[in-house]
């Protein structure tokens, strides 16, 4: 799974919220890319819940 965020992101924190380990955010969301695997469910969950759709998952 790769997950991105794109242009957009409004760094309101819903995904952080989600999952810590997967996403931080200052000025703009960011994605920690080694711990994606065994955390799926929590980087599509953020996606759904992103006020300005600005997360993009694309299944590998």
């Amino acid at each position: 799974m790769n997950v991105c965020i794109m242009d957009g992101c409004v760094a309101c924190g819903a995904c952080e919220a989600i999952n810590s380990d997967v996403f931080s955010v200052d000025v703009i969301a960011h994605v920690n890319d080694s711990q994606i695997n065994g955390n799926e469910q929590d980087c599509i969950d953020a996606a759904l819940v992103c006020p300005v759709n600005a997360i993009w998952i694309e299944d590998i």
